[in-house]
C-alpha cells in the first residue's frame, strides 16, 4: 500500500479520474447556521460540512458565484466539490453572500451592488473570526480544527473574492482609493474561472459591473492555484481568451495554473448536480478538477506533502490529458 507523505493511505480514486486521494469518510453537514453581523443587511447564512473521521482538520472557505440560478448562488451550491472536499479531510465552510439570487439584493441600493464586493471579502473574515462559534454549534466539530491551515476557493465572482484575500486590489468607487484587503490566515488560494485584470474587461461588463474594470494583481501576493480552461471565454466579459489566467501571470510570489482542455465556465459541473446551465457538463471532468484541488491544497497546506507533483505527473502521462498545469515560484 503506497503511503502518502503526510500519512494517510492512498487507498481510493476518484471516479474515473485516475488520481489518487485519501480515504473518504462519510460527511456531516449542518445548515443552515446564521452567523450576526452588525450592520450586515442579513445575517450571514453559512453550512458546514465536516468529515465524520479525523483530527486537526483542514479549512476550505468555498465562495460561490454570481450566476443565475437560484440556489447554487447561496451555500445550497457546489456540492459535486464540497462534499468531495469535506469527505477527503477538509472541513468545507460555505457562506450565502449578499449577492445570492436567494436574497433579492441584487438591485438594492447600495454601492456594491449588484456584485456585493466587498462585503463578500468581509463575509470570509467573519467566518475566520467565528471559527470558536462554529466549533461549538456543529455538533462533532468542537476541537477538530487546525487553524494553522485554511484555505479559500471561490468560482467565478467566488475566485474574485479570492483573489482579494489572497492580495488582489481593485479601486473604490466612492474615494478612488485602493482597495487592498488580504488575508494572513488564509495560506492558500484556489480561483476557478475568476476575472481577469481590469484594463481588459470589455465595455458591455465595465458598463454592467465597473468594479471589475479596476481588478490588479500586482500585490496578490499569497500562493495560489488559478483554474481555467479553452472555452471559459465570454466576448462580454473580455476578448482575450488567456483573461481568467492573468491572477497567474500577473500575480506575485509563487503561483500555480490549472489549464482545462474543452471546459466551459462550469468546468463539467461544479456548480451543482445535473445543472440545466452547465454548458459542457462532463462528471469525468469534475473528478478531475476537485482531486487535483484537493492535491494542490493538500501540498500547499502541509510542506512535505508531495500530492500537487504526483498529481501534475499523472495528469502529463494520461494518453487522453484533462489539461496541463504549470508553477512558477
Amino acid at each position: 500500500m503506497k503511503q502518502h507523505p503526510a500519512g494517510s493511505d492512498f487507498t481510493a480514486f476518484t471516479e474515473a479520474a485516475g488520481f489518487p486521494v485519501n480515504q473518504a469518510s462519510p460527511v456531516i453537514s449542518y445548515s443552515p447556521m446564521a452567523v450576526p453581523v452588525p450592520g450586515r443587511a442579513i445575517d450571514l447564512q453559512i453550512k458546514v460540512s465536516v468529515p465524520e473521521a479525523g483530527e486537526e482538520l483542514p479549512v476550505i472557505v468555498l465562495s460561490h458565484g454570481n450566476g443565475p440560478s437560484n440556489f447554487v448562488s447561496s451555500l445550497y451550491g457546489y456540492g459535486p466539490v464540497a462534499h468531495f472536499w469535506a469527505a477527503h479531510g477538509f472541513v468545507v465552510i460555505q457562506p450565502t453572500h449578499l449577492d445570492s439570487m436567494t436574497l433579492g439584493l441584487r438591485e438594492a441600493d447600495s454601492f456594491e451592488a449588484p456584485l456585493y464586493w466587498r462585503t463578500r471579502v468581509e463575509d470570509v473574515r467573519t467566518i475566520l473570526d467565528h471559527l470558536d462559534r462554529i466549533e461549538s454549534t456543529v455538533p462533532g466539530l468542537r476541537g477538530r480544527i487546525d487553524r494553522s491551515r485554511i484555505a479559500a476557493v471561490g468560482h467565478s465572482m467566488g475566485g474574485h473574492t479570492v483573489g482579494m484575500l489572497c492580495g488582489s486590489t481593485v479601486t473604490d468607487p466612492v474615494n478612488g482609493s485602493q482597495v487592498y484587503l488580504p488575508d494572513q490566515r488564509i495560506k492558500a488560494g484556489v480561483l476557478l474561472g475568476a476575472p481577469g485584470l481590469g484594463d481588459d474587461l470589455a465595455p458591455y461588463a465595465t458598463e454592467h459591473w465597473p468594479i471589475l474594470s479596476t481588478t490588479r494583481f500586482d500585490r496578490m501576493t499569497t500562493p495560489a492555484l488559478v483554474v481555467t480552461s479553452d472555452e471559459d471565454t465570454n466576448e462580454y466579459f473580455s476578448e482575450r481568451k488567456d483573461w481568467r489566467a492573468d491572477a497567474y501571470r500577473l500575480g506575485p510570489g509563487r503561483k500555480s495554473l490549472l489549464w482545462l482542455y474543452e471546459a466551459g465556465h462550469s468546468f463539467g459541473g461544479i456548480s451543482t448536480y445535473d445543472a440545466a446551465e452547465t454548458t459542457d457538463e462532463n462528471p469525468e471532468r469534475v473528478a478531475a478538477l476537485r482531486a487535483l484541488v484537493w492535491a494542490y491544497l493538500r501540498s500547499e497546506l502541509y510542506p512535505d506533502d508531495k500530492s500537487w507533483n504526483d498529481a501534475v505527473t499523472i495528469l502529463q502521462s494520461m494518453d487522453t490529458p484533462w489539461g496541463r498545469a504549470e508553477t512558477k515560484p
